[in-house]
């Protein structure tokens, strides 16, 4: 577009962006927080928001690494304010709620003493925005049917890691970093997405990557919902919910004070044995047998035996937090089952209460990342940070061609063939012990189905934590994540 002096104005404008300068201990860096236009067929589509912590020191020695978040629909402020950046939110050291408002300290376990780090928030996400089409074609338009601009198009599995694929080589452009060594971690969510870039941005974007870190991650989508005909997800879960059992000392198969990885050890080969018998042969199965069963299941998760038999040892997470402690009026937490609630409507026969990890952990995160972004960096706009956005996740889609049949697409297959592409690339998979969402024998039990060579299951770390999905919330945790991440770093690069 040309005003009346002839000169070319750029035909979409982002809001400006905002650049400060801290220190870390004595590492001196510089914070820039920008938006970068993506665009289809020539013309603005979206804007993706990001943070960026440079070291005034860094050259192409240094790693940078990009960090997001899940959902999908989450922005990246959760692992930005949580874990990773240089300030974080104060939370107690057993990973309850801080009081409102939640103090922002420095946070001693950051990433910068070991990378660069770029908090990317994916379309429709933090400050990050679809970029609306002007108006609808006029009449005798050339665009065919279809062709109009889709406002929700970010808003797939194919899409969504296009678009970070674009996002992370233009940045490496911009900040002549083609020659860094390269890592991306996610969580959750980003997990998933972490598991499929390891294939598509060194296959499809030629970025070599150094190494990949999934935290608390969801490689098989398929794995997330549970039936009446499902196995595998009712496996996945009895470890959890045996350890969050011992927690609140409700367990009748161990006594106090055994160790959580003693109980969840024993849980697993019970999970994967007797129990997966059960579950796979039903009713077949003689009535001895299936009362054994049970019985073992009930002792394990804490649960009445009529009650876990009623349900035919398939205990929703959504009961079982209900369940485990109804006598006391208490709920656990979805995302870490070491944090109660109080049941505000304990005569209902459904929760209608709040989670009190993701619900509650909402506004302390919402309010810290607005203080870091607005008042620390000093970035001025209008727009509301998203920091979880359900209309993102209700509107997910499966974007990528496949059969009518075919389940949504996993991440484990592209890990692996990641992993064979690149064979000096390492990998990090970790979960909270305590985590009902995305339980840490999931990510086991996936990784030994991978038919792994020794040379490539030495270039995988798995080490799990106290907490639950967010378990950095936790300080032992926090620190023990930290060093263990740094290790892995000097291990990666060496």
């Amino acid at each position: 577009m040309n005003d009346e002096a002839g000169e070319t104005k750029p035909d979409h404008e982002p809001p400006r962006g905002a650049t400060t300068t801290g220190t870390w201990h004595d590492l001196a860096y510089t914070a820039t927080a920008k938006w970068l236009v993506l665009r289809k067929k020539e013309k603005p589509s979206a804007e993706i928001f990001s943070v960026s912590y440079v070291a005034d020191s860094a050259d192409l020695d240094r790693p940078v690494t990009f960090v997001f978040n899940g959902g999908p629909g989450a922005s990246s402020a959760f692992l930005h304010v949580g874990a990773v950046g240089p300030q974080r939110v104060d939370f107690p050291s057993d990973g309850t709620l801080p009081p409102m408002p939640p103090r922002l300290v420095r946070n001693d376990e950051s990433w910068l003493g070991f990378t660069d780090v770029v908090f990317v928030d994916p379309v429709g996400t933090g400050f990050s925005r679809i970029v609306e089409p002007d108006g609808k074609p006029k009449e005798g338009d050339d665009k065919k049917k279809g062709e109009e601009p889709d406002p929700k198009e970010y808003f797939g599995y194919k899409r969504d890691l296009e678009s970070l694929c674009e996002f992370m080589s233009r940045w490496l452009s911009s900040h002549g970093r083609w020659g860094s060594p390269v890592f991306i971690a996610g969580e959750s969510y980003g997990g998933y997405r972490v598991g499929r870039l390891v294939r598509m941005l060194q296959e499809s974007t030629g970025i070599g990557l150094s190494g990949a870190i999934l935290i608390s991650p969801a490689l098989e989508i398929g794995l997330l919902a549970s039936g009446d005909y499902d196995v595998l997800s009712w496996v996945d879960l009895v470890p959890t919910m045996a350890g969050a059992a011992a927690h609140h000392g409700r367990s009748r198969a161990f006594d106090p004070g055994t160790p959580l990885e003693d109980v969840q050890r024993a849980a697993e080969e019970f999970a994967t044995g007797d129990f997966a018998a059960f579950l796979t042969r039903g009713a077949s199965m003689s009535a001895d047998e299936r009362e054994r069963v049970l019985t073992r299941l009930a002792d394990l998760v804490g649960l009445p035996v009529d009650f876990v038999t009623r349900a035919e040892g398939r205990i929703p997470i959504t009961v079982f937090v209900r369940e485990l402690l109804r006598d006391e009026r208490k709920v656990l937490g979805l995302y870490d089952a070491t944090i109660t609630v109080t049941d505000p409507f304990p005569d209902r026969d459904s929760f209608a209460g709040p989670d009190p990890t993701l619900s509650g952990f909402g506004p302390a995160f919402t309010t810290a990342v607005n203080r870091q972004l607005r008042t620390e960096i000093g970035v001025e706009t209008d727009r509301e940070y998203t920091l979880l956005s359900y209309e993102v996740n209700a509107d997910w889609k499966n974007d990528a061609p496949q059969h009518f049949f075919a389940p949504p697409e996993g991440a484990t297959d592209d890990f692996r063939y990641g992993l064979a592409l690149n064979p000096h690339m390492k990998a990090f998979i970790t979960h909270g012990r305590f985590d009902l969402v995305t339980p840490y024998y999931t990510s086991d039990r996936l990784r030994n189905l991978m038919r792994l060579d020794p040379a490539m299951a030495d270039r995988i770390t798995v080490r799990h934590f106290g907490g639950g999905h967010m378990f950095y919330a936790w300080e032992e945790s926090r620190k023990a994540f930290s060093g263990a991440i740094a290790e892995f770093y000097q291990e990666a690069m060496s």
